[in-house]
């Protein structure tokens, strides 16, 4: 496999080292934490709802926005943008609320250079679901690795069990208020935006600060907010890699194991190409080809315009455009020598015997329910499988996913894995390894 493809499946090695920086984040949070006040909820809500708004247009008052993020020391934040057509995002609105006054940046009229650095800089940035948002600020920015990101979606898996509880959701049920959220797909680009437009964009920070103060004070209540804290610290610098993943790696995200050496040479060979032209032509990547014609042409090995017509799903439009230029890549990629094709993906777990399954599930439910933190939240699916592998094929601890080197590495460690040797001969089997 080439270094590019390495370093994809290890995200972290495309990414400066950050580990460090959110274990120390975490030591110091994993501290006993004072829990504060419960929070007056009724009073927060007065607070929000006559909290003054203010649009920022010009350049020049861009200065007041970072003065007030210097001294806030919490700014809750979201975005709009349009990115249905393109391959890069359109940022349209950027919406601050630190505190006592909610600020919408007008986007495509400022230089948001000092904005991106203030917002680094302020002790918490409380977002809500910050997958998207995250992927442009780190776009735009150039910055590394954020370092103080408090997200609430996290915060409620921690509280609800539930992974993606959505904003409106929250809001209903933590703090008994009711948004609307019909605008979410409308032109954020038009000016001036409609009414209801801007009251939508308003209110998706106006209660942000209320949320956080609620979520706080239940997680330091139940000792979970260090938890919380240092995996948002983890999003934040998987969000990083993500971003930051190699043309030549893309082909990882569409892998399956199943595929021969030659397979993963062709897939590897045409998602590169589909990323170049992407990003050239700035459409999505699935304007070019869907994810459902790659795997169609990995697994038919198309040699022809009409079997590419004819065993595919390309778009028609494409195939006269690309067609023949495509044809050569995957031509070339099935002509490739054996030692230049990437490494096979390992096989995932499988076994009919659940005797594995079941013990590390106990130990799971165990764990979780002794700390207090649902089992969905503990362990993660694609961090159990990334064990595994660990543990099958004797890998050095060091390459356990980052998931499970922070808070969860001690349990870890003394637990899990000495449960999982205890079924080593199991894990093999149902990975395919001979013994």
């Amino acid at each position: 496999m080439s270094n590019n493809a390495n370093n994809a499946s290890n995200p972290q090695a495309n990414t400066p080292d950050v580990t460090d920086e959110i274990k120390a984040s975490e030591n110091t949070r994993m501290t006993s934490v004072d829990v504060p006040l419960e929070p007056d909820i009724e009073a927060l809500l007065d607070i929000a709802d006559e909290v003054e708004v203010t649009w920022v247009r010009e350049q020049s008052q861009l200065a007041e926005v970072v003065d007030a993020l210097a001294t806030c020391g919490r700014v809750a934040l979201d975005t709009e943008f349009i990115k249905r057509d393109t391959y890069y995002p359109r940022l349209a609105l950027v919406q601050l609320n630190i505190g006592d006054h909610i600020y919408l940046l007008d986007a495509p009229q400022l230089q948001l250079a000092e904005l991106w650095q203030a917002l680094r800089d302020v002790d918490i940035a409380i977002w809500h679901a910050c997958g998207e948002d995250l992927g442009i600020f780190y776009l735009l920015s150039g910055c590394p690795p954020l370092t103080n990101i408090f997200d609430t979606q996290i915060a409620l898996s921690y509280l609800t069990g539930q992974l993606q509880m959505g904003y409106q959701q929250a809001l209903d049920d933590q703090l008994d208020m009711h948004i609307d959220k019909e605008q979410s797909q409308s032109d954020w680009l038009q000016r001036p935006l409609s009414d209801e437009q801007e009251q939508y964009a308003i209110d998706d920070v106006r209660y942000l600060p209320a949320l956080y103060l609620s979520l706080e004070y239940e997680l330091k209540k139940q000792g979970l907010y260090n938890y919380v804290w240092a995996d948002c610290q983890l999003y934040a610098s998987d969000l990083y890699a993500a971003q930051h993943v190699e043309d030549e790696a893309m082909y990882l995200t569409m892998a399956d194991y199943r595929y021969t050496s030659q397979q993963m040479a062709i897939l590897k060979a045409v998602a590169t190409w589909r990323e170049e032209l992407a990003r050239a032509t700035n459409q999505p990547r699935t304007f070019v080809i869907k994810k459902q014609a790659v795997r169609e042409m990995v697994t038919e090995k198309p040699n022809s315009m009409r079997e590419l017509a004819h065993k595919t799903t390309m778009h028609r439009s494409m195939l006269r455009l690309y067609g023949e230029e495509l044809l050569k890549v995957i031509r070339d990629a099935k002509n490739l020598p054996p030692a230049e094709h990437p490494d096979c993906l390992l096989p995932p777990y499988r076994s009919k015997n659940k005797v594995l399954s079941k013990a590390v599930q106990q130990a799971i439910d165990d764990h979780a329910r002794s700390i207090g933190v649902p089992a969905s939240v503990l362990m993660r699916k694609k961090w159990l499988g990334q064990l595994y592998e660990v543990i099958a094929f004797d890998k050095d601890l060091s390459e356990l996913p980052q998931g499970l080197k922070g808070w969860r590495n001690d349990w870890v460690l003394q637990t899990l894995i000495p449960v999982i040797e205890k079924h080593k001969t199991e894990l093999q089997q149902g990975m395919g390894i001979r013994i």
